[in-house]
């Protein structure tokens, strides 16, 4: 169902065709922290790696200027379908994370990239895998972001970002007080691990990613703010 500003659900189910992130928990954290975000109506906002569009549309439905990226042709095209469904305005851009934007400025900035540690994770994932696997240690988009978004932060802009505790928030943090904002997590959330983490959930404890004992899995919502 379509996330709205608070988190919750709506009526109508965004499509997800195969191949493209259907909205789930980390979905849902992202969408509570945009609820609580005090974005003022008309603020510029880029949801990039969007998916079915579910951030995207909740946060047009604030009234919010929304551009929503992916480097999925399969998810633009679901985005901009859901966003019709929904009767929001949405600008969908094709490309890789920041790319299709360069030159501009967002007062808002929501990331759902892949996070989850991949075996082989020296190759780049491809097809349906580009949402979920994220190199060796998680990481492979997390940095980019955490290099290249806050130079589209305007003052007093935010990233909201959500990840895995699997693939280092400390680092996320560090690095994005590196690059000038002040980062924290602002939510967390256990939950039982999915189709992903258990078909790799062997290597994930070789790894020591996981311990013996561990049978859920943390997600947790980072907020950066670039100061005015």
């Amino acid at each position: 169902m379509f996330l709205d500003g608070g988190g919750t659900r709506r009526s109508v189910s965004p499509v997800a065709p195969p191949g493209v992130y259907a909205p789930q928990e980390d979905t849902e954290l992202l969408a509570g922290a945009l609820s609580d975000e005090p974005v003022p109506p008309g603020a510029a906002v880029l949801d990039v790696g969007t998916g079915s569009g579910a951030l995207a549309v909740a946060a047009a439905r604030r009234g919010l200027r929304v551009t929503a990226v992916d480097v999925s042709w399969r998810a633009v095209c679901a985005a901009r379908l859901n966003a019709l469904r929904a009767g929001v305005p949405l600008r969908v851009r094709h490309g890789n994370l920041f790319a299709p934007v360069r030159g501009e400025s967002f007062d808002l900035i929501l990331a759902n990239p892949p996070y989850v540690p991949a075996p082989g994770g020296a190759s780049p994932p491809r097809g349906a895998a580009r949402a979920w696997d994220a190199g060796g240690d998680g990481r492979l988009v997390l940095d980019r972001i955490c290099r290249e978004a806050p130079a589209l932060l305007r003052p007093g802009g935010v990233l909201l970002l959500v990840q895995s505790a699997l693939s280092g928030p400390e680092l996320t943090i560090g690095r994005l007080r590196a690059a000038g904002t002040k980062a924290a997590v602002i939510r967390r959330r256990r939950i039982v691990f999915g189709p992903v983490v258990r078909g790799r959930e062997h290597w994930l404890r070789e790894r020591g990613l996981l311990s013996g004992s561990e049978d859920k899995e943390e997600l947790v919502v980072i907020r950066a703010e670039l100061p005015l």
